[in-house]
């Protein structure tokens, strides 16, 4: 349930300059609402370092550092360790990036603040590519989408990285996926993830309209649609040990997502079929570890 005032509003200090359609903002305002105001963000560059506002402006109605592309987790420890120090151990300390700082660049820092169980809630708004810069490739890029350095005949042929699997080999106390088209499942991760202590990791998947080639109203609709074909399952792996689904998808066909939007539009049938055919099967897997009463670390023969 929202409140009755809420403290992001996008324009309380000034006009945020995202995109129309950008499922950012939204995202970022229903996390505040749940977190409040005892709260700073680590952003490091991206798509909300420019949005946030032109200096000395900013929408954020909470502390908002700025920091290094690839230092956002390691400056996040920093502020986590000076506020222990100074016994402020209530407030929560937020890294909010992208899927280029979190996938690429800051992946280094980012295990080794998973290595150490800080205690900070890391956020990654997944646009997959590097949007803010001109659409170019990431690792969280999909199998299949054009981008501006995967161009016509060329388009990317490796899949997504598997970044909430790698994070929980680490062991950390909390796993979460979530999508703005489940407002309630976002709102109620992170409540949960606010109260736990150590590394939690929430990735959330943000419609991109410039680089999904998409129009804007359909943001919301995508979402929930890459959640219903099994792109984007919704799930939580909790101490590296148990995966839940969060929710049971309708299992659409792929292309009900890939269709809307014109990154795929390049895509031949075939293509079409190695997508659905990994997407079976990555959420078949899920399925199994979900109903599985053995911890993850016995399935893999740890």
């Amino acid at each position: 349930m929202i409140e009755e005032k809420e403290i992001f509003s996008g324009g309380e200090f000034c006009g945020h300059a995202s995109c129309p359609g950008c499922g950012e903002k939204i995202i970022l305002r229903h996390i505040l609402d749940v977190l409040r105001r005892k709260t700073i963000i680590a952003c490091p560059a991206g798509c909300a370092a420019v949005t946030d506002g032109i200096f000395p402006h900013s929408i954020s109605p909470v502390p908002f550092l700025h920091t290094p592309f690839d230092a956002v987790a390691s400056c996040a420890a920093g502020v986590r360790a000076g506020l222990d120090m100074s016994g402020k151990t209530e407030v929560i300390v937020m890294v909010w990036a992208g899927d280029g700082a979190t996938f690429d660049i800051g992946m280094g820092a980012l295990s080794a603040i998973a290595e150490r169980n800080e205690n900070i809630l890391y956020v990654c708004y997944d646009n997959e590519a590097y949007m803010n810069t001109g659409m170019q490739r990431s690792s969280a890029t999909p199998f299949g989408s054009w981008t501006t350095t995967t161009p016509r005949g060329r388009l990317k042929s490796e899949p997504k990285k598997d970044i909430d699997f790698i994070l929980a080999a680490h062991k950390i106390p909390y796993i979460a996926t979530a999508s703005p088209s489940f407002i309630d499942d976002l709102r109620e991760k992170v409540e949960k993830a606010k109260n736990i202590k150590g590394l939690r990791f929430l990735h959330v998947l943000s419609p991109c309209p410039p680089g999904w080639k998409s129009d804007p109203k359909d943001s919301i609709t995508l979402a929930r649609l890459a959640v219903e074909c099994n792109i984007f399952p919704l799930f939580e792996v909790e101490n590296g040990e148990r995966v839940k689904l969060s929710y049971i998808s309708q299992s659409l066909p792929v292309s009900e997502y890939l269709k809307m939007q014109g990154r795929f539009r390049y895509l031949a049938e075939e293509e079409m079929e190695i997508i659905q055919s990994r997407t079976d099967q990555h959420y078949k897997t899920l399925n199994s570890l979900h109903k599985s009463e053995q911890p993850l670390r016995v399935i893999l023969g740890e």
